[in-house]
């Protein structure tokens, strides 16, 4: 079997680019009228005059999450082993060259974070290291997956990509799914912003599906950084096919979708190549939902309260809330660099009131609706 970055040396990102740029309301009316959609719909329904038509999109999109997900949606919580990184990425936080302090969770302090985030009620947990193969590799990797997966009934890693044998290993330690985002599909510009080390390699990163998938992982999670190469409509074009390909490949896993913006961090930082506001960023994920109605289509902290509140009840079915984006903020305050700045501040209970006030269900514990937070409070002082 052929993997994805083979696929990907077949389309020409000019030539889709200019397609997508190029399409009619008359393109976008046939892709809504589809009863199924393809490359050539998804194309249609990013381009600039698919804006004219985010009504009906959203529309379709939000019978499409009800139907699949019903009125729930859940949440999760990511706990940052570790803000050491071996690479220099110029959008990350946690670069090498960064002078900030450093730090890697031991064994106790880990139990500290898993138990603060119990104490939440929350039952879905995301690991997520910097990449640096010697000091968080798979040695504590091995140490601290059996540790987590006892505290979680779902326990997913954003850490550097690995070996196919190593993602087989972590499975058999409790690990049920891996989020490895390319930032971007555009190749100049990837190596514009990855300037040292393993994640400079675009085809070891591109692969890293194909290696999850033939593992056996049961999600795995994609996602393109948005403002970092020009024409953020192609990079969510590219990031379509990928989707395809997977499904089409290796049906057995199930996929999540994540759509994050460039948020400002500490260092030097990077402008936006592309800017893409929020009626274009929910015309992309309303195109994803329908290109996808059975993929989990996740909305980080990175957003704001308003534009959370009003999305999720269209198109979302899985949100983080009073993430901690630095080791150890949950049981103790620390003074390590945070990945990046969080948009919404709110607290997981703020949170779940504006959903309920929408109609949905939170739900962050594993078989529990959170009817509201009073009743939350109840359950917890039984």
């Amino acid at each position: 079997m052929i993997t994805f970055s083979q696929h990907w040396q077949r389309i020409d990102w000019n030539a889709a680019s200019m397609r997508i740029h190029s399409q009619s309301k008359l393109d976008v009316e046939r892709a809504l009228a589809a009863s199924s959609i393809g490359p050539k719909e998804m194309m249609a329904l990013l381009s600039p005059v698919a804006s004219v038509y985010l009504e009906p999109i959203a529309q379709r999109a939000r019978h499409l999450t009800r139907q699949r997900f019903g009125n729930t949606v859940s949440f999760y919580l990511p706990l940052y082993l570790s803000n050491l990184c071996a690479n220099e990425c110029s959008y990350c936080g946690f670069s090498i060259s960064n002078r900030i302090r450093r730090k890697i969770l031991n064994e106790q302090e880990i139990i500290e974070e898993c138990e603060a985030i119990r104490a939440q009620n929350i039952d879905y947990l995301l690991l997520v290291t910097g990449e640096h193969k010697n000091k968080v590799g798979m040695d504590y990797f091995r140490n601290c997956v059996p540790k987590v997966s006892d505290y979680f009934s779902s326990l997913i890693m954003e850490v550097q990509p690995l070996l196919q044998q190593e993602y087989a290993e972590l499975k058999m330690l409790g690990l049920d799914g891996i989020l490895v985002y390319q930032e971007t599909y555009h190749l100049p510009t990837y190596h514009l912003h990855h300037l040292r080390g393993k994640k400079r390699d675009f085809f070891w990163r591109l692969e890293t599906p194909d290696r999850v998938a033939c593992a056996g992982i049961d999600k795995i999670g994609l996602g393109a950084l948005i403002g970092l190469s020009k024409d953020w409509r192609t990079d969510c074009y590219m990031m379509a096919r990928h989707l395809l390909y997977l499904r089409n490949s290796y049906w057995r896993s199930n996929y999540s979708l994540s759509f994050p913006r460039l948020r400002p961090c500490a260092g030097r930082g990077v402008t936006p190549a592309s800017f893409i506001d929020e009626a274009e960023l929910l015309q992309v994920m309303c195109a994803f939902r329908l290109l996808a109605p059975e993929v989990e289509i996740s909305l980080s902290t990175r957003e704001s309260p308003y534009f959370r509140d009003n999305v999720v009840p269209i198109v979302v079915n899985s949100v983080s809330a009073g993430s901690k984006t630095k080791p150890g903020g949950y049981a103790r305050e620390q003074q390590e660099l945070e990945q990046f700045l969080p948009h919404d501040n709110r607290s997981l209970q703020d949170v779940a009131q504006a959903f309920i006030r929408a109609g949905l269900q939170p739900i962050w514990k594993d078989g529990l609706k959170c009817l509201s937070v009073d009743s939350q409070a109840e359950q917890n002082n039984r």
